[in-house]
């Protein structure tokens, strides 16, 4: 058997965010924690799936996301963990101490 999927509703929204989704989301989180992803769009008053808060959340609204540009040293640990670790792009970044690392790219 296995779960129903979550996100088999036709009427949740798709595509870009509004800032007021941003806003519910964020709010809801910081008061009550994400708890169950699959409940939290109904208890936040989204009209969202699960997962698409949860990738919200942890790809672009976590206060702990770092970003900007890398540091000298930060550099220098991702071009030795390259050498080390070749392609493996999940691994580099349990040496630079976090699980999600957005930065701006542009030189």
């Amino acid at each position: 058997m296995g779960r129903s999927p979550c996100c088999d509703d036709k009427d949740l929204k798709k595509g870009p965010w509004s800032e007021e989704e941003d806003q519910k989301l964020t709010n809801f989180i910081r008061t009550h924690g994400h708890g169950s992803w699959r409940a939290l769009p109904r208890l936040a008053g989204l009209n969202r799936c699960g997962k698409s808060c949860r990738l919200r959340w942890t790809n672009y609204l976590r206060p702990d996301i770092k970003r900007g540009r890398f540091t000298e040293e930060e550099e220098n640990l991702i071009i030795n963990s390259h050498k080390c670790l070749g392609n493996k792009y999940s691994q580099p970044d349990t040496y630079l101490g976090g699980d999600t690392i957005s930065y701006d790219l542009e030189t």
